[in-house]
């Protein structure tokens, strides 16, 4: 898997300057490396698992809340460690993004009861 960096807020966060909004939350950070060789960090947000393959969900920590969820699929390397990939093929997406959208219509289902 991306290196991971050791947290530098007292909430457990990679943000410093965290305003420990999130201090409650057990918050797995994961860092991606672009073509251009910028990282960026994201939160591990959930592990699908489908057809005996895990995928990874991912939210950037820096954007908007609107940002998309990035969803990669967990392999093992050589070394075999995990590692996170693109899904190249149209019907594993599409397969993946189900599962992902049924999520979190039951997540949703869930915070409306805890309301009522």
């Amino acid at each position: 898997m991306p290196d991971e960096k050791k947290p530098t807020c007292s909430c457990g966060c990679e943000d410093a300057e965290c305003d420990c909004e999130h201090e409650d939350e057990d918050m797995e950070v994961v860092t991606l490396v672009d073509d251009e060789g910028e990282e960026h960090e994201f939160e591990l947000v959930e592990i699908i698992e489908l057809e005996e393959q895990e995928y990874a969900v991912l939210f950037p920590l820096e954007g908007d809340d609107d940002d998309e969820a990035v969803i990669l699929r967990i392999e093992a390397d050589e070394n075999d460690e995990d590692v996170l990939v693109d899904i190249t093929d149209e019907d594993e997406w599409n397969k993946v993004v189900a599962v992902w959208e049924e999520l979190v219509a039951e997540d949703d289902d869930d915070e409306e009861e805890e309301k009522k």
